[in-house]
């Protein structure tokens, strides 16, 4: 990319709705679709017949994350039993089996051991999936080995969900196809829909919906044809307007002096966000889906405030927690970047180091360390995603701490001057995030060489472009590859400046 800036014109002219990774999952719960659409359900099943990965298992290509293989391994072996015909269909199934035998043969080795934890609704899903591969004879009843271990799981956590339904208000709708063919009981079919015939804006969620839910509905075949791609290939979720929109402007903003002509650009994304805020939630990753949560909420009020549009920071306080800042309610665990983009909402609201509410999120931060040093976070498998994003938010705040995590960035730097921490995959997306932070330590914190960030431009500069690896976890690894590009271009621009 010669000119990052007016890379980022160009892209400030394409964001909207979102422009998403496809992933293996969602386009096998498409090719199951036969009975209601035949055409998209034929251009999904012949996509997963030509993407099976050389080990036999599908998912991630450049990334192995033992949770988004099986998850997607086990959707794709249950389209190609259900409609394919060919020798060809049996032998990638046969390869499938045997991939995913040697995934899950050890749990300390496989599913136990992501650093991050399990992605999306895992618990739920992949038992739902093991029990009707096991009633296809895909593969042997599973008993006490992990997936079947998984299986106990989710009976309990299903007689946890006994009397409650699901709807397009909770987030549990985003998963929908947990429910099996078992369970449609648990969900509330009439309030399911999102306005624009989606389920959750999730494309699997959807296709599951109109498949055994309520089979052919129009307003879901719709969405399915209008966010499936020509190759078949479907997103991780669709569309993501708001997500996409606050993220790029982020990025810009990380820039200290912005072209009028970039400010220009900026308005009509600006007013999208403005229009979609409310008072007392914030927002959610599109429109067109109910749920709010505190990530797009604290990152989009960073942004709002960032160009002078009207925001009040109590809309981002409302996710306090006693200990942290929530993302969504009831969840599980909480999440380490909702907490980083909070400090940062709090940094451009003005609040001084001694806010309580400050105080609360540099205490977690620094109780959730890894090796005191850096983070990780339930929304990206990379820690240079969330350990970047603290240094750019706390260095006012806690200089030892962002101090240590500019150390450990500059640790990690490979020979060649790019960043990654799969072993043999640097990607432009991490070697950006670590350019962001140290730049940021540079203009803010306390002087460092330039060596390291001279290298990680001249690495950028050359490994820029597209297809981006999926680092991102939802129910499988996805890009959000706009945004990924967004933070490139920032990157190469502070670098240069």
């Amino acid at each position: 990319m010669e000119n990052a800036m007016n890379e980022m014109f160009k892209l400030l002219k394409e964001i909207g709705p979102g422009r998403m990774s496809t992933t293996a999952y969602d386009t096998a719960w498409v090719a199951r679709m036969n009975e209601v659409d035949s055409k998209l359900s034929n251009q999904a099943l012949q996509w997963i017949s030509e993407h099976q990965l050389p080990d036999g298992s599908w998912g991630a290509r450049d990334v192995y994350y033992y949770h988004d293989r099986v998850i997607c391994t086990l959707a794709a072996m249950i389209s190609l039993t259900y409609r394919g015909r060919r020798a060809r269909d049996k032998v990638q199934i046969e390869q499938g089996l045997q991939a995913l035998e040697r995934i899950t043969s050890g749990a300390t080795q496989g599913l136990a051991s992501d650093p991050n934890g399990s992605t999306v609704g895992f618990e739920m899903i992949a038992p739902t999936l093991v029990a009707e591969a096991e009633k296809l004879g895909i593969i042997r009843r599973q008993g006490d080995r992990i997936l079947g271990r998984l299986s106990h799981l989710r009976k309990a956590k299903m007689a946890k969900l006994a009397g409650l339904k699901i709807s397009r208000q909770i987030t549990p709708a985003f998963s929908s196809e947990m429910a099996g063919i078992d369970h449609i009981d648990l969900l509330d079919i009439d309030h399911l829909q999102e306005s624009n015939g989606s389920v959750a804006n999730s494309p699997a969620a959807s296709a599951y919906f109109a498949s055994f839910v309520n089979k052919g509905n129009e307003n879901t075949l719709s969405y399915l044809r209008n966010v499936v791609q020509a190759d078949g290939a479907t997103p991780f979720a669709a569309p993501f307007d708001l997500f996409e929109r606050s993220w790029v402007l982020w990025n810009l903003a990380l820039i200290d002096t912005i072209p009028n002509e970039l400010r220009t650009l900026c308005e009509p994304h600006l007013a999208h966000l403005t229009k979609n805020w409310d008072p007392q939630q914030g927002v959610s990753f599109s429109e067109t889906y109910t749920p709010k949560d505190g990530d797009d909420t604290s990152l989009t009020y960073s942004v709002l405030k960032q160009f002078g549009c009207p925001a009040d920071i109590q809309t981002v306080l409302n996710y306090e927690e006693d200990d942290y800042f929530h993302c969504y309610p009831l969840e599980t665990n909480s999440s380490i970047s909702v907490n980083i983009h909070a400090l940062d909402a709090l940094k451009h609201a003005g609040l001084d180091a001694n806010h309580p509410s400050v105080i609360k999120i540099i205490t977690y931060l620094k109780n959730n360390r890894v090796n005191q040093a850096f983070w990780r976070d339930k929304w990206h498998s990379s820690p240079f995603y969330a350990t970047s994003h603290a240094v750019i938010a706390a260095h006012r705040y806690d200089f030892e701490m962002s101090e240590r995590a500019v150390k450990w960035i500059l640790q990690m730097q490979n020979r060649d001057g790019s960043w990654g921490i799969f072993p043999t995959v640097p990607t432009a997306e991490e070697t950006a995030y670590c350019i962001q932070a140290l730049t940021t330590w540079n203009k803010n914190g306390a002087r460092i060489q330039k060596g390291p960030i001279e290298q990680g431009l001249s690495w950028l500069e050359k490994h820029s472009s597209q297809p981006y690896p999926p680092l991102w976890i939802g129910k499988v690894l996805y890009s959000p590859e706009n945004v990924v590009k967004s933070t490139i271009l920032s990157a190469m621009q502070l670098a240069r400046s």
